[in-house]
């Protein structure tokens, strides 16, 4: 049994953290932290620094959770990327951060959670910042 978090280095990506960890904690099971990250140059505000990640295992670990770090890769979508990884690790629950978005903007642009949310194949719990 594991969780899975997608975490980007944002209010949202820390609140999505803290209840992943609470959720392991109290479940007595495995976190699997994945920040993603697309294939070519470095340009997205979305890519966690190394020392990030490292603080992210370091509070999971002083919570009592066993964490592993990841760094996905995606061509296209994060939102891919993330569901392919709690495939191939079975996991039981998938935690992602929510934000707001207008109504245009999600129409424009999509909704990576909204896609997580409803083709996953597992749980999913998605948290809002503050």
């Amino acid at each position: 049994m594991s969780i899975l978090v997608g975490y980007v280095p944002t209010e949202t990506g820390e609140a999505a953290v803290d209840a992943a960890i609470r959720e392991a904690a109290w479940r007595g099971v495995k976190l699997r932290i994945a920040n993603s990250r697309k294939r070519g140059p470095l340009v997205s505000d979305s890519v966690a620094e190394d020392e990030a990640l490292d603080a992210i295992r370091q509070r999971a670990a002083d919570a009592g959770v066993d964490a592993e770090v990841y760094t996905l890769a995606h061509e296209d979508d994060a939102a891919d990327s993330l569901l392919e990884a709690a495939d191939a690790w079975q996991v039981d629950l998938i935690v992602i951060g929510l934000r707001k978005r207008s109504q245009v903007g999600k129409f424009i642009m999509g909704s990576l959670a909204q896609r997580i949310l409803l083709q996953a194949e597992v749980p999913v719990l998605a948290v809002k910042a503050g």
